[in-house]
């Protein structure tokens, strides 16, 4: 008997993918978008932790141009699955890595100029014409040319005829917030690169600058192509942004219950005794805790059973955690407890969770552990009927 046998026995505890939703959310973008700009779905970290391959075959489908990952093996991963569509790896590259990306057709970001030399070299060994993207630093400060140093760079590009300047790109440092101030600064010094190319006569079919809160908020900076990470999967970049209609949460978190206590008044619950009984409680424990990803938190939370909240109790666990189901005494042992997503008319979101993390959507999603294994559902849906374009 085998563990990745179909019929091996999963444990109750999962994350739930549901690619239908995932396939709406794609077509509410889509259709947000003037046609003339292409979407990037922005897949690193297993997108986001919703399982890059699944991911990229829906986006793929429903017209996505390509793909952004972090690392070299998130793209032969998408290559080895059968993804043909560019992949354009962020970030900078190892000169270990820039024969493999050659080899699996990759797009690389290319910033300094040794890295164009090297990879000019190799693209040539191989007979090919690579497609390169530059970053251009706007005051992010993290990868790419300084724009008021980017045009050398960009030049040396051009006369490689190995390669091809296909895209420059930039990334807005905050543009999900009310104040849009340094995000058009950004912009400008972006656009004073751009007119720069234009004037000397270097063609770039790919200008890109806006991620998630960009797309939404920032349409003057569209220009050829968006990147697209958190809001593919339902989540917005912030409170504040620009609302999209209809966009659902693709991820949900859930388990079953896999025992049930009684407790007595005095009586206390889990390590440390956090939790002291006032009376008679009922209690159910789920087979999840902070080793899968879940907040380590003290009598703070809720999950959903029978679409009711039970309160968390007690200290999460490595691998369990407590809720009390006293008033909600039809529950039973494998009933289904939802603690990320929705359940009948309730719902407990992702930052509800990262509020109990101190922390942002971001990290809650990318932080599930693979022990909680991912079950995709409404994969093979036939796509939707043509949505009319949202009101922006």
């Amino acid at each position: 008997m085998k563990s990745d046998s179909e019929h091996f026995p999963l444990r109750p505890a999962w994350t739930e993918i549901d690619l239908g939703k995932l396939r709406r959310n794609l077509q509410l973008i889509r259709g947000d978008l003037p046609p003339a700009v292409r979407l990037m779905a922005i897949v690193k970290d297993e997108a986001y932790g919703h399982g890059a391959l699944d991911v990229a075959r829906v986006a793929q489908e429903e017209g996505a141009w390509g793909f952004g990952l972090s690392t070299l093996e998130e793209a032969v991963h998408l290559r080895e699955g059968g993804i043909t569509a560019p992949l354009l790896l962020l970030g900078e590259r190892q000169a270990s890595e820039l024969d493999w990306c050659v080899a699996h057709d990759l797009t690389v970001c290319v910033n300094e100029p040794h890295a164009v030399r090297q990879l000019a070299k190799l693209a040539a060994d191989f007979g090919k014409r690579v497609p390169v993207h530059v970053k251009i630093n706007t005051g992010m400060s993290r990868y790419g040319v300084r724009w008021d140093e980017a045009l050398p760079l960009l030049e040396q590009i051009a006369a490689e005829k190995a390669l091809r300047l296909e895209g420059v790109m930039s990334h807005f440092s905050q543009s999900d917030e009310t104040d849009k101030t340094f995000a058009n600064l950004q912009f400008a010094r972006f656009s004073e690169v751009l007119g720069a190319l234009e004037q000397r006569g270097i063609p770039v079919n790919l200008r890109h600058a806006c991620n998630s809160g960009g797309y939404l908020d920032l349409p003057h900076a569209h220009l050829d192509m968006v990147r697209v990470g958190i809001l593919l999967y339902g989540v917005f970049p912030s409170t504040v942004c620009r609302q999209l209609p209809g966009l659902e949460p693709v991820m949900s978190v859930k388990a079953k219950i896999a025992a049930i206590q009684k407790l007595k008044p005095g009586e206390v619950v889990g390590y440390g005794m956090r939790y002291t009984a006032r009376t008679e409680r009922r209690i159910a424990i789920l087979p999840i805790g902070y080793g899968d990803g879940f907040p380590r938190v003290r009598n703070e939370g809720c999950a959903l059973i029978h679409g009711q909240r039970a309160p968390l109790i007690g200290g999460i666990a490595m691998d369990a955690l407590m809720v009390d189901i006293t008033d909600i005494p039809e529950a039973r042992m494998w009933d289904e407890a939802v603690l990320m997503g929705r359940q009948g008319r309730d719902e407990i979101t992702v930052r509800d969770l990262a509020n109990l993390k101190k922390s942002v959507t971001y990290d809650v999603l990318t932080n599930w552990r693979l022990r909680l294994r991912r079950k995709s559902v409404n994969g093979h849906q036939p796509p939707a009927p043509k949505l009319e374009t949202a009101a922006r």
